[in-house]
């Protein structure tokens, strides 16, 4: 054989090489893909037990939901929600991320409708101000993802009402009392810190003095920024609710999490957890989400989640 009918021999031999290589790639990915959206819709409910109230109370179950990007058509998703109301949680807590559709708000409330007859309180996160965009899942390995020049408003007044008519109190930036159970809570949320329009409110006057009933304080918000986690820390929370990292959304088995979206460290991105903060020690619950958003509608060994929280007396 010629030099040159020995060389056109291994090109071609390369070039099949590649060509494998190609479509084995083409494959797994679409496989991966293929998994990623059979797994969005495995729904799960995590549950955990913290011994954070005065003695002599509780049980107490708090149903907290977050991030469910909701999008007319998702039956599964909207069946589920519903369902949880069997749960009958003594509270509910939303923190945020509730749409993913302008015509998102009339199918999520009916099926959410259920979980509105029980208490709630709820804080907003950008997905319920504004509707995501196409963007490419790498650019979150280089940071928190920002705020489009040209957002898509979403009709948060109208939810935001539609939570308010229902009972559900509304800790934007606020605070306030609730006497469930015989027990006094004292909430404290603020606006999405994603967008940076958190503003603490405090708690409600009268806590924490000898004289006022049995309490527990409970700060709400959408993301967990480490500013936001150390504020209510230092302010003397009890317990933090928050989501916005949706667990990573796509993790890596053995490992975990990528990223957060925040600042957050990646092992944190989901579960109840200790943040520690001036000597302060609170517990965080970080829910890893219950959507995506409908341009990137993929879970990988992340399962959307609600998580029930089951509040004991303290030892």
């Amino acid at each position: 054989m010629s030099r040159g009918n020995d060389l056109a021999s291994r090109v071609r031999s390369i070039g099949r090489g590649f060509a494998v290589t190609a479509a084995v790639g083409t494959a797994a990915g679409a496989a991966a893909t293929g998994y990623g959206i059979w797994e969005k819709n495995q729904f799960v409910l995590r549950e955990e037990t913290l011994p954070i109230l005065p003695a002599g109370f509780g049980p107490f179950r708090v149903l907290h939901l977050s991030d469910i990007h909701f999008v007319p058509g998702q039956h599964r998703k909207a069946q589920w929600l519903s369902s949880l109301a069997e749960l009958r949680p003594d509270l509910v807590v939303n923190t945020g991320d509730n749409l993913s559709h302008p015509k998102g708000v009339a199918p999520l409330v009916e099926a959410l409708r259920p979980l509105l007859e029980f208490p709630g309180v709820f804080v907003p996160g950008s997905n319920d101000y504004f509707g995501p965009r196409l963007k490419n899942p790498a650019s979150y390995l280089f940071g928190p993802s920002g705020q489009s020049k040209d957002p898509q408003k979403l009709d948060w007044p109208l939810l935001r009402s539609e939570f308010g008519m229902s009972g559900w109190l509304d800790l934007t930036n606020r605070c306030q009392s609730l006497v469930l159970q015989g027990m006094r809570f004292d909430f404290s949320g603020v606006d999405d810190p994603h967008l940076r329009l958190e503003r603490y409110a405090g708690w409600p006057r009268g806590t924490k003095g000898r004289d006022s009933d049995p309490h527990v304080r409970v700060a709400v918000a959408h993301a967990p920024y480490q500013r936001v986690l150390d504020h209510f820390t230092d302010d003397g929370a009890d317990l933090i609710l928050a989501g916005h990292t949706h667990g990573g959304q796509i993790c890596i088995p053995g490992y975990g999490a990528l990223v957060t979206n925040c600042d957050l460290p990646t092992w944190r991105a989901r579960g109840l957890h200790t943040w520690e903060s001036n000597g302060r020690a609170t517990p965080v619950n970080v829910s890893g989400g219950i959507g995506t958003s409908r341009f990137a509608p993929v879970r990988i060994a992340c399962r959307p989640e609600a998580v029930l929280l089951t509040l004991t007396s303290r030892a």
